[in-house]
């Protein structure tokens, strides 16, 4: 069986560490951006040149319009989907009270919406043939919520439940469905911290450190390698023994 992935939000941090290690292990890879275009392009330039095959391709995941076509064109370049890493999201600090109408939308639009619309998407062919292994990342926050961040922590929290209904749907058809639950990635979207408050962070880590998105990406190997065909519905937490 070829060997494809689609990563969504694949052109940095957990995202970009991921289209790496899957490329790897083997895999042909499809990097999905929306506003990262330079750097979807400088990435897929880099492996590239290493030999390996990667296709960056442009897709607003909450659109289900946007995804469709994202799907048929990584079908006619690649091959069929084999692995769909679901990683696209963004965060919103804030007091819960003040959430916006628009904040709400766009936050669950893009982190659980957009898992929704890929999965739906790359199931009938996964049916079709007998295999497919879906790996959603979520976060800490879905499982134990997070003060400031109430709107992020519900859209990761949906995740975890997509995650084990789609695990108990499709079993019979050999596909697995996987979460990853990152705690605190050293990521971009840690640069609102102070240097200061990262330490403080760090303080209240079993591990005593930030995680790297490398440590995420060997998770997602784990769950996508085609011998792991007994392990589904789970949420892997990758976080420093904080949950």
């Amino acid at each position: 069986m070829r060997k494809v992935a689609l990563v969504t939000g694949g052109a940095k941090g957990i995202g970009a560490a991921i289209v790496k290690k899957l490329c790897e292990d083997g895999f042909s890879v499809a990097v999905n951006y929306n506003t990262s275009e330079q750097r979807a392009e400088a990435l897929c330039s880099e492996l590239a040149c290493a030999g390996f095959n990667v296709l960056p391709v442009k897709a607003d995941v909450s659109s289900s319009d946007d995804v469709r076509k994202m799907i048929d064109y990584v079908r006619s370049n690649l091959g069929e989907i084999s692995v769909l890493v679901n990683n696209a999201g963004v965060s919103l600090w804030g007091l819960f009270d003040e959430t916006s109408d628009e904040q709400w939308a766009e936050v669950t639009g893009i982190n659980l919406t957009g898992a929704f619309n890929c999965c739906r998407e790359v199931l009938p062919s996964m049916i079709s043939r007998k295999y497919g292994r879906i790996i959603n990342i979520s976060s800490v926050w879905g499982q134990v919520g997070a003060s400031c961040e109430a709107v992020y922590s519900a859209s990761k929290a949906g995740i975890h439940g997509l995650t084990k209904a789609l695990a108990k749907e499709y079993a019979l058809s050999g596909i697995t469905v996987n979460c990853i639950a990152p705690g605190v990635i050293d990521t971009d979207m840690m640069c609102r911290f102070s240097q200061a408050e990262k330490a403080a962070l760090c303080e209240e880590i079993p591990a005593g450190r930030m995680g790297s998105p490398e440590e995420v990406a060997f998770a997602v190997s784990f769950f996508a390698d085609e011998k792991n065909s007994y392990i589904t519905g789970q949420i892997l937490g990758v976080n420093g023994g904080m949950a």
